[in-house]
């Protein structure tokens, strides 16, 4: 039977702290959701309410998605979105946020000039090199967790969207498999995958979690922001890689410049595939 999976604590309730919650401000906010929704632009969840302004809401979306850019501001040079204001109400998350003058990346990809395509694949891979040499703030336990320490959420993941945090890498895969360990009446797959897990590996690195060409904007050929940072956090060293090469339909394209801007590790997407087959993300 699968063990328990070891958490990072057994205060796995860890929750992000809102920014300026105040009365007047939830008000606020909550007024213009309620009245402006059906009558400005909006994208999904995203409400634009002004030039320089917008709203994230919904059941979905939570509360580590503001500390996290804030955290990525405080400690990068990465743009990222000022977040003016953050709360949860009665189970809805809402993100006040700068709305970032660009355009997403992949919506003209193809029509860039191989120079202009370098010069962006350059400053993204020296983000993601920004972002893996964050330590994890003072007194935090370098385990697989968000910015604050708690769960990691990612919908792509089997089970609640929800997880952990976990004490260790080891501890991470093992969830990631249901709890199985090595035993030789599994499928020849189900081991290898096991072995490859249970190597050994190095620290956590701080994680986007999805570096698509849709989350990345552009003003002619400069990154002016890197946006969607709910699936943020420590992970390991590999995951940057792999999320990123689970591309959309709207971003197949993608794959072919995964490798300019991250380090190719064909062993653990190999090890992702087999766990995606057997564990399923969807």
């Amino acid at each position: 039977m699968p063990g328990a999976i070891k958490p990072l604590s057994s205060e796995t309730s860890i929750e992000s702290p809102s920014v300026n919650n105040t009365r007047l401000r939830r008000f606020l906010v909550l007024a213009a959701v309620k009245l402006l929704k059906r009558i400005v632009p909006s994208h999904g969840s995203l409400l634009f309410i002004a030039d320089k302004l917008c709203i994230k809401f919904g059941p979905l979306r939570n509360l580590p998605e503001a500390s996290t850019m804030r955290f990525v501001h405080q400690h990068t040079s990465i743009p990222v979105p000022k977040v003016y204001c953050a709360f949860t109400r009665k189970g809805w998350t809402y993100i006040v946020m700068e709305r970032i003058d660009g355009e997403m990346l992949g919506l003209h990809w193809r029509e860039r000039s191989d120079d202009s395509k370098t010069k962006i694949l350059q400053q993204l891979k020296s983000m993601v090199a920004e972002m893996r040499n964050i330590s994890p703030p003072r007194g935090q336990t370098q385990g697989i967790c968000n910015v604050d320490g708690g769960p990691i959420w990612d919908c792509r993941l089997p089970g609640t969207s929800r997880h952990g945090p976990f004490e260790s890498v080891h501890d991470f895969h093992r969830h990631l498999r249901g709890g199985f360990d090595a035993d030789p009446n599994h499928y020849e797959e189900v081991s290898k995958l096991i072995a490859m897990q249970d190597k050994a590996w190095p620290p956590p690195v701080f994680t986007h979690g999805d570096l698509s060409s849709l989350n990345i904007l552009v003003r002619g050929d400069k990154i002016v922001g890197i946006i969607d940072w709910e699936t943020a956090g420590w992970y390991p060293s590999y995951w940057e890689y792999t999320t990123a090469s689970q591309v959309s339909p709207m971003n197949y394209f993608w794959r072919d410049e995964i490798d300019k801007f991250l380090d190719p590790m064909p062993e653990a997407l190999e090890m992702e595939t087999i766990r995606q087959k057997y564990f399923g993300d969807f």
